[in-house]
């Protein structure tokens, strides 16, 4: 080979490895193509939500993907998608210009940082990973590659937490000390089951190994697969599933990043014969820098709600259905004035892809972005440690790392 032979094919193979990297640039008019990426429950509502946004945003899912057949044939039914069982060779489609990952926790990172490898945009559930090392990677790699990406916290599409902050930055509630919110339940048998499919088949219509992923090798488990929340291999559990939707809430609202300390109980205490993993009953304290307490509640066994509220010094703001109201600490009714506030977004799937859309198109920001998803998520998998190994946890921001408080 001469000096210009190599030149030209070392130049080729660039090319082509930029090629896939590369994003498309999408203009105001264009067509947003969307890949499915997992297509169980959630992706349903993903899925629905596309298909209503579809004259509005001008938005076509061109492919879908599972590794259970009769789900695959489910979303081709739906959406009309070209179907795969391999997630990345929808990455490889050059049609496709943004891919949704809704499938367990312990694929989120592998599947993310193909994607952006790849040059697409993204919208990954909640949360954004199964461990803090993998959010690390993501958030590294988001940033070097630029794609967009909006994770599920679809709350955050509820104008009023962003809010909140601005009230809470010009000093209405004065110094911040104390939140609280919750997300429980009250079911009647075992807690976080899902029906089972009697049609499904290991080694043949489920790829069961590819569940597994990086887990623990086990041999085949229905309510693995059709509960996979219920057990520490692929899920954080009440504290990923549902407390991200929380805690992300009180982070936008008060500025909040990374925590200091973090200490969370709970157990199987009422559902005490499931064989599920996870606590029933999980509660968490986080302490930030600047002396805010985050106080999180949860049980599977009693659904009765705790006010979701943000207590400062001189005033508290409680989240309602509406919005959220200030009142005065009656030490400050006359120098501090209330506050009712009216929201206009809501917690609303479509809202979330939306602003993913506009984004994409017109670089507008993301609702809930890789920054706020991760810090929300380290939070939470924080708590799940803290429960796991019966300890009091601290953050070490120089080495990025959980140490013993």
């Amino acid at each position: 080979m001469t000096r210009r032979q190599f030149v030209q094919s070392s130049v080729a193979v660039s090319t082509a490895d930029t090629a896939r990297g590369a994003t498309r640039v999408i203009g105001a008019n264009d067509r947003l193509r969307v890949g499915m990426i997992g297509c169980g429950g959630n992706a349903n509502s993903h899925m629905r939500a596309l298909l209503q946004l579809r004259e509005q945003d001008n938005v076509e899912m061109v492919a879908v993907c599972d590794i259970y057949q009769k789900r695959l044939d489910a979303a081709v039914e739906l959406t009309g998608g070209r179907p795969y069982h391999d997630y990345r060779k929808v990455l490889d489609q050059t049609d496709v210009d943004y891919v949704v990952i809704s499938v367990p926790d312990h694929w989120h990172a592998p599947i993310t940082l193909d994607a952006a490898d790849a040059g697409k945009h993204i919208y990954c559930e909640k949360p954004l990973t199964r461990t803090i090392e993998e959010g690390k990677k993501v958030v590294k790699k988001i940033k070097e590659t630029g794609v967009k990406m909006q994770v599920g916290v679809q709350g955050m599409s509820d104008e009023s937490y962003e809010t909140a902050q601005r009230y809470i930055k010009n000093g209405a509630l004065g110094k911040v000390v104390l939140s609280q919110i919750d997300y429980s339940r009250n079911h009647l048998d075992d807690f976080w089951t899902r029906p089972f499919d009697d049609d499904v088949q290991p080694g043949g219509n489920l790829d069961w190994d590819t569940f597994l992923g990086s887990a623990k090798k086990r041999p085949f488990d229905p309510d693995r697969f059709f509960a996979w929340r219920r057990y520490w291999d692929y899920s954080g559990g009440i504290a990923t599933d549902l407390f991200v939707h929380r805690l992300t809430r009180i982070i936008k609202a008060c500025d909040l990043k990374t925590p200091l300390r973090v200490v969370a109980t709970g157990g199987k205490h009422f559902f005490s014969e499931s064989p599920a993993e996870i606590p029933d009953t999980f509660n968490v304290m986080l302490e930030y820098p600047g002396g805010m307490t985050v106080l999180l509640v949860s049980s599977q066994a009693s659904g009765a709600p705790v006010r979701h509220m943000i207590r400062g010094h001189k005033a508290t703001l409680e989240f309602n259905r509406e919005g959220f109201v200030i009142e005065p600490e009656r030490e400050y009714m006359s120098e501090t004035s209330g506050v009712v506030y009216h929201k206009t977004g809501g917690e609303d799937m479509r809202l979330h892809h939306n602003n993913l859309h506009e984004a994409i198109r017109k670089n507008v920001a993301l609702k809930c972005d890789v920054e706020l998803g991760f810090n929300a998520t380290m939070a939470c998998l924080m708590a799940v440690e803290s429960y796991r190994h019966r300890e009091y946890l601290a953050w070490d921001e120089r080495k990025q790392k959980i140490v013993k408080a």
